[in-house]
């Protein structure tokens, strides 16, 4: 049976925790800024996890992560 190709796509924009969860980066941020608060625009920095209903599929898109 041939390898599997991980999607690139979701390589770029996924990464596994430790644990073994997928990590996100947030939406939002890249423009129309001026009427987002600083708290808003700072905590967008931050990376995320995502959903455990969603966590199956990403993890099919990324077999080598």
């Amino acid at each position: 049976m041939p390898k599997m190709k991980t999607h690139r796509g979701a390589a770029k924009r996924f990464s596994l925790t430790g644990t073994g969860r997928v990590k996100r980066a947030k939406a939002f941020s890249s423009h129309i800024l001026t009427s987002k608060s600083s708290k808003r625009k700072r905590n967008m920095r931050r990376s995320a996890v995502a959903d455990k209903t969603n966590e199956a599929a990403l993890k099919r898109l990324l077999p080598y992560l």
